[in-house]
């Protein structure tokens, strides 16, 4: 209701009543306001109301909602169930023209604003979060490896005679893949173990780039989070043999955007040397479903060539559901939860490290990972390959999610490819080891459960183990067992062995 509703609604109710109510309205109408024009993510939060008021008089701003439209082409906004229609909040033209993921439609001046005010919010919280010098950035309906492989396709156009990409390896399929779907040959770069940890060769980065030639090379394809033993890439570095090489770099910093030891990273490389676009999931790092990323960088004209790579129109739903949650968390909430996140990890560390100790392992020393650590599982490798497995399988199970146990020297074809010691980001790691990471959103009281089923699953491996070294050269129509809940749930992990895994 404008100014004038509210003078005719005076003539029904209270004039008192009516400026009390135009009154309220006004105050949700200043905070989309401020919005706009600052075009910044709000210190606090707001409130569900004033949310979907702002999201209502978006979608009456788009033609499919206007009163008495007359579409006569092939996309005008129709839907055939309600339930999809209210579940968008009637915002269906999604975002961009064909030609240009960033461009403003003519029938949708509503989904547009909506474009245009999330990647100005993203944005605000990438500087907020340690990259103070980023120019630009948009949100894209893919997830983090279609949105590297646009990156690797934009710049082919740059550089036509490139056919490599320079990876220093990380055992993630899709950052992997990636590449490979945007037509080029990975040059794998073998990690350097100092320790327990895993950093990159950079002097092999540099040999490669040499024998090659810089012009024939694409880019470097640096990561910043990933999983322990394996720390971030040495970006300043990388930065350094970029520029100095005038090769491109792509930074893959799918969960990194929660973490101030990555964000630091991208900030000093692209200060001290060259970072061409850093890509970020918005799952990972700001609990919206799958399918969305950011692509973000240091060079306005860059970033815009990317968006004007994607083709066609493009989702609104990455969009819509990054704004509305950057909205409803406000920079202060969404500062609270990296906070929050910092201290889950310290906690879990220490309480890894007390069960680790309790079964002669330890808590592998990663330092430089600000978000993975892991604990080693000698003792149970040094029975059987099969002990560790079965461990991961026990833990899958009992719906302990995101754990993982990587076996050393496993071997795993990615795409043509052929790795050794896949998932453990060498051909050799020193010992079997079970991972965990603490992600925002994570709680304590995920880690106090997490420690209870881990360490009873290691006790139940533990028994199997002793029954096994027990049986050994006994008669088995002599040997009498209990039959116990334990027993029960050893059957069923060996009978879902196997799904686990296909799934790891």
């Amino acid at each position: 209701m404008n100014r004038e509703s509210f003078a005719a609604a005076e003539r029904l109710v209270s004039p008192a009543y009516m400026r009390q109510g135009c009154e309220a309205r006004r105050s949700h109408e200043h905070l989309i306001r401020l919005l706009l024009e600052k075009g910044k993510c709000p210190e606090d939060g707001w409130d569900e109301s004033t949310l979907e008021l702002f999201l209502h008089e978006l979608a009456i701003m788009d033609s499919n909602n206007f009163l008495g439209n007359c579409g006569v082409g092939e996309r005008e906004g129709r839907v055939a169930s309600a339930l999809v229609a209210r579940r968008h909040y009637r915002l269906i033209h999604g975002i961009g023209r064909s030609g240009d993921i960033s461009a403003v439609q003519p029938k949708a001046a509503g989904s547009s604003l909506l474009n245009k005010i999330t990647n100005s919010l993203v944005l605000d919280i990438i500087k907020l979060t340690g990259v103070h010098a980023v120019t630009n950035c948009f949100v894209v309906p893919m997830a983090t490896g279609m949105s590297l492989t646009l990156c690797f396709l934009t710049l082919r156009h740059k550089r036509p005679k490139a056919r490599y990409i320079i990876w220093p390896r990380i055992d993630q399929k899709s950052c992997f893949k990636c590449m490979i779907t945007a037509g080029f040959e990975p040059v794998v770069i073998e990690n350097i173990l100092d320790g327990d940890e895993l950093h990159t060769n950079l002097k092999a980065v540099e040999a490669k780039v040499q024998e090659l030639g810089p012009d024939n090379i694409l880019c470097v394809h640096s990561t910043t989070s990933c999983f322990a033993p394996r720390v971030p890439d040495r970006l300043e570095e990388l930065a350094v043999i970029c520029a100095s090489y005038s090769i491109p770099h792509i930074v893959n910093n799918a969960y990194g955007l929660q973490s101030s030891k990555c964000m630091h990273l991208i900030q000093q490389g692209a200060q001290v040397g060259r970072i061409d676009a850093f890509v970020q999931s918005l799952d990972k790092n700001f609990m919206v479903p799958v399918g969305g990323a950011i692509i973000a960088g240091f060079n306005d004209s860059f970033i815009q060539e990317i968006s004007k790579m994607y083709p066609g129109r493009a989702s609104a739903s990455p969009s819509l559901d990054v704004l509305i949650t950057l909205l409803s968390l406000g920079s202060n909430g969404y500062k609270k939860l990296l906070k929050e996140r910092k201290e889950v990890f310290s906690y879990l560390s220490i309480q890894v490290k007390k069960l680790s100790e309790a079964y002669n392992e330890r808590l592998l020393h990663t330092p430089h990972n600000p978000i993975s650590l892991a604990m080693t599982l000698k003792t149970l490798n040094e029975q059987h390959d099969k002990a560790v497995t079965h461990l991961g399988s026990m833990l899958f199970t009992r719906q302990v999610s995101g754990a993982r146990v990587v076996l050393p020297g496993s071997m795993q074809t990615v795409s043509g490819y052929t790795f050794r010691g896949f998932m453990s980001h060498t051909n050799n790691y020193p010992c079997a080891y079970l991972n965990a990471a603490s992600a925002i959103g994570m709680q304590v009281q995920d880690v106090d459960v997490f420690i209870k089923r881990l360490d009873k699953c290691l006790k139940t491996v533990r028994k199997e183990q002793n029954k096994e070294s027990n049986v050994s050269g006994v008669d088995k129509h002599d040997k009498t067992e209990d039959v116990d809940v334990e027993d029960m749930d050893l059957k069923l992990d060996n009978v879902l062995l196997d799904t686990y895994q296909d799934s790891s």
